[in-house]
């Protein structure tokens, strides 16, 4: 089982959107795949037909047991229409309890240990996380095996990518201090990107000269994006041949390949 965060300290740079894409994507392609909604906003809840609960609050303050607080997603709310889908795709949903998990524990290895009852149910776990650095932060940073890093090519997006790399980095020195591999960093994800912009065309070839090629093909702006999570579907459903689901299967295609050789 792999486990794969979505982080940047940064409000509306996609998060949901590229986890809610991977998760189904993978489902899609054989894979049994877990999606935490670890933000209290429950938009990657929403984002998949779920009501708002407090799966992962009730997991690691409650002690409830996986089997209440996970929910199957029917292969119908996110399949290629007429094609079958092997896999599987669950959620632990999430609502404004989730903001309050960060004070109601005190084990920086709450996610480790809970997660490690999964090991041979599922092949990958994404987590969508909030903006905001908590203890909660900290301790799905101890569960993760690589990270996701979505951001806007702008300034506030930037500062909001360089603190979580400086958080990522933190988190490694408990790691290894248990004996844990350093967290993988698996691809800079820029989104919503308007190619006929200097000003984005600019920040890219900064951020493609800093980071290399941990940096993945920009992903451009399209409506289809808003139209698709306003009747709850991914793209993958709602407009299979659409230009907006080639690029969510390029994203699903470079997770794919960076999953296989991931420690």
């Amino acid at each position: 089982m792999k486990i794969v965060t979505l982080l940047n300290e940064k409000g509306g740079v996609g998060k949901t959107t590229l986890a809610t894409h991977i998760a189904t994507g993978m489902a899609i392609r054989g894979l049994r795949v877990l999606l935490v909604d670890a933000d209290p906003q429950g938009h990657a809840t929403v984002a998949l037909g779920l009501p708002k609960e407090p799966g992962l609050y009730d997991l690691l303050v409650r002690d409830a047991t996986f089997k209440t607080v996970l929910r199957f997603i029917p292969t119908k709310a996110y399949q290629i229409p007429n094609q079958t889908v092997t896999g599987q795709l669950f959620v632990i949903p999430s609502n404004v309890e989730t903001r309050n998990i960060a004070n109601s524990i005190s084990d920086s290895f709450a996610v480790v240990e809970r997660f490690r009852e999964l090991e041979n149910a599922f092949d990958l776990v994404v987590f969508d996380t909030s903006p905001t650095p908590s203890l909660l932060h900290g301790s799905i940073y101890l569960a993760t095996d690589s990270v996701i890093y979505p951001t806007t090519c702008e300034y506030l997006s930037f500062d909001g990518l360089v603190e979580s790399i400086k958080h990522r980095q933190a988190a490694d020195a408990p790691r290894q201090q248990w004996g844990l591999s350093a967290i993988e960093v698996m691809g800079i994800v820029p989104t919503m990107f308007r190619t006929k912009t200097i000003e984005h065309s600019e920040n890219l070839k900064q951020l493609q000269s800093q980071f290399g090629e941990l940096v993945w093909e920009a992903i451009p702006q399209r409506t289809i994006w808003a139209e698709a999570a306003a009747i709850r579907r991914p793209v993958f459903n709602f407009a299979p041949e659409s230009a907006a689901t080639k690029d969510a299967w390029k994203l699903v295609d470079r997770v794919q390949e960076a999953l296989a050789s991931v420690r």
